[in-house]
This record gives C-alpha cells, sequence and structure tokens, in this order.
C-alpha cells in the first residue's frame, strides 16, 4: 500500500510518457483506368432540339425486370374439390335460407288467419251484442217464444 522507502529515501519509479500517434489520412489513389472494349459497339443516337441545338450520344438498354419465377401447376383434381366444396357450402346456405323463408310464411300466414278469426269474430260479436230492441231495421226474435209456438199442438 505505501511504497517502500530504503534507507529514508523515497523510491525512484520510472515514468513512461505517452504520446498519441496521430494517424495519417488515408491516401486516395486514382485506379487505373484500363480500356474495355465491349463486344458490340452501340448506336450513336442524335437527338435535335426545338432550339436547334444537337445532342448526341450513346443509347442506353432500359433495365429488364428479373423474370416471373413460374407458378406451379395446380392440378385438376385440387381445383374440382374446392370449387365442389364452394358449391357444397352454396348449396347448404341457400337450404338454410329456403328452411327460414318457409318458416316465416307459415308463421306470417298463420298471423293472417288468426287476425282474420279476430276480425270475423269481433264483427260478429258487435252484430249480436251491440244490437238493441231501439235500432232501426234489426229483428229481435225471441227464441223461446218462437220454440214454444213451433212445439205448441193444435187440437
Amino acid at each position: 500500500m505505501y511504497p517502500n522507502h530504503t534507507h529514508g529515501q523515497p523510491a525512484q519509479r520510472a515514468v513512461e510518457v505517452h504520446h498519441p500517434t496521430p494517424i495519417p489520412p488515408p491516401v486516395v489513389q486514382a485506379a487505373p483506368v484500363v480500356p474495355v472494349q465491349p463486344g458490340t459497339v452501340p448506336a450513336v443516337a442524335s437527338i435535335v432540339l426545338p432550339d436547334g441545338r444537337v445532342v448526341t450520344g450513346y443509347a442506353i438498354d432500359p433495365a429488364r425486370p428479373e423474370p416471373v419465377a413460374a407458378k406451379p401447376p395446380v392440378s385438376r383434381a385440387a381445383v374440382n374439390v374446392a370449387l365442389g366444396g364452394v358449391g357444397f357450402l352454396a348449396v347448404c346456405g341457400g337450404l338454410l335460407l329456403l328452411t327460414s323463408f318457409i318458416a316465416a310464411l307459415t308463421a306470417f300466414i298463420g298471423q293472417l288467419i288468426v287476425l282474420a278469426a279476430v276480425i270475423f269474430g269481433g264483427w260478429i260479436a258487435v252484430q249480436v251484442l251491440g244490437t238493441n230492441g231501439s235500432s232501426k231495421g234489426s229483428t229481435t226474435v225471441n227464441i223461446r217464444k218462437a220454440t214454444f209456438k213451433r212445439n205448441h199442438f193444435r187440437g
């Protein structure tokens, strides 16, 4: 922890001084130009601009897209099974709708019959119970007297 002292004198240490080393900038060297002859000489195109100047240059081929990978063929059996499944689901849905329609139509007809019975029964009730002797043009029949007269024997 404490430096060793020999005979009362402090110990001498060697001191190293580090100086940063500068990094030299990268040397950019021009790549040697190697002339390459194209396989074919491209055609030179000249265009006349509207102001009369002529621009001459090489035509550049447009970039061609990558060819599309061919899709694997789909078997006829798979297509037929898929179409058959769709058809089966359509038929089942149609039958379900038809059944629901028939049930709704039956309930509607039943409701119409009940409505007709209520209206007709109400009309009959008004005819039977609503007539007093005071209404004009109506005939009141006393059933007991009529029955008695009918069963009366003349002697």
